[in-house]
């Protein structure tokens, strides 16, 4: 059951549950969709294990470079991720959000895959925790913003899908 602390996508897409899971677990993968639109993805490390980190980086076009960490809580091949999720440094350190000193400094995220008819819905939930009072605020005040993101980098995934298609 959702709160309203809560940042819930879902989309489906014309993908099978098995090649969701690998898309959003697999490097080879991840470096061709993941993140926002223009960003050149850098990935670091990616231990696919409860406790394990996918630690990455992200540059713009002029040259800035953001990284971020995930780092795992639970793996249900291929149904469900759980993870924490954080800006980072290239250390795999815990940063502020790079716009923002009120963002939460972990969020805790849940991906779910359901497969019906050939097709996967994708639910993404994400919660922060560890947070002030000012910093859920600040996150919950950010859920258009993150829609926005959001839809750029899935519109990223469904192009990557169908180039395997």
């Amino acid at each position: 059951m959702a709160n309203k602390n809560e940042f819930i996508i879902t989309r489906e897409f014309n993908a099978s549950q098995k090649l969701m899971f690998e898309v959003w677990t697999n490097p080879v993968h991840l470096e061709k969709w993941w993140g926002p639109i223009g960003m050149k993805m850098g990935i670091t490390k990616l231990e696919l294990k409860p406790e394990g980190t996918f630690h990455y980086s992200m540059k713009t076009p002029d040259g800035h470079e953001m990284w971020g960490k995930f780092v795992y809580r639970e793996i249900i091949a291929p149904e469900k991720i759980v993870f924490v999720s954080s800006f980072s440094d290239a250390k795999e350190g815990i940063t502020r959000h790079p716009m923002s000193d009120k963002w939460p400094l972990e969020v805790l995220s849940t991906i779910v895959f359901t497969e019906k008819n050939g097709k996967t819905t994708l639910t993404m939930t994400g919660t922060p925790i560890n947070a002030s009072d000012e910093e859920v605020k600040m996150f919950v005040e950010g859920f258009a913003a993150m829609n926005q993101g959001w839809a750029g980098t899935i519109a990223q995934l469904e192009n990557y899908l169908a180039t395997l298609s």
